[in-house]
């Protein structure tokens, strides 16, 4: 694993995660989150269907649209990732990370083909979200193919167990040993997503995309998603 892909994926890496829970903090404050097991559960759910079948393909995709300098596939791939979101803040969310993922590797690592999609962006033509964003990064920086799925899995699984020890009363071993369960289940999911080609991305999470649409209405948040 290449350096910038530690250093892209270190949580210290300033695109504003740590203040979105995906809708967790609705599914802990209803009591549907309450315990590991049904944490366990969520992140199942993140990994096979979230990653899976939606994020994770938008990586597989827009690394090769941005490999082949196909910035009209990008447009079309950020276009769809962002309507399979039915949640506004998980749109605006998502759109943020991106943009800051994206200003802040081309402050530390500019290139042409990075200058285009910020030239995109600057223009309202593509967010970019977040995988979108990821994607391109990885692409502009060496990384494989598969190494930037399996990485952007990491981020989100990870990103989630720490909104999780936030909030929720488990401890940091009981957490980071879901996590390690969840990441070894990452390259099997990843071969999954491989094997669909060029299958656009779906979403079928309604619990998740209900809990993620509600969150704006709970009395107090630690989150803003």
């Amino acid at each position: 694993m290449s350096l910038e892909l530690l250093h892209l994926c270190d949580s210290l890496f300033p695109i504003g995660g740590f203040a979105y829970s995906d809708g967790l903090e609705t599914a802990t404050s209803t009591g549907r989150i309450a315990d590991a097991g049904s944490l366990r559960a969520w992140l199942e759910a993140a990994l096979d269907d979230t990653i899976g079948r939606m994020e994770g393909p938008a990586v597989w995709l827009g690394w090769r649209a941005f490999q082949e300098d196909d910035f009209d596939t990008l447009m079309r791939l950020d276009e769809e990732m962002t309507a399979l979101r039915p949640a506004a803040s998980a749109r605006r969310s998502s759109r943020a990370m991106g943009l800051r993922l994206l200003t802040t590797w081309r402050a530390l690592h500019p290139a042409p083909r990075v200058e285009r999609i910020a030239g995109l962006a600057k223009r309202g033509a593509i967010g970019p979200v977040l995988p979108v964003a990821f994607a391109a990064v990885c692409a502009g920086s060496g990384v494989a193919r598969r190494a930037s799925v399996e990485a952007f899995a990491y981020t989100r699984l990870a990103a989630t167990v720490s909104a999780a020890m936030r909030l929720m009363p488990i401890g940091q071993t009981d957490a980071h040993l879901l996590l390690s369960r969840a990441l070894e289940r990452v390259p099997v999911v990843v071969d999954r997503l491989a094997t669909r080609g060029d299958r656009a991305p779906e979403s079928f999470t309604p619990q998740m995309d209900v809990a993620a649409m509600t969150q704006q209405y709970l009395h107090s948040r630690l989150f803003r998603s």
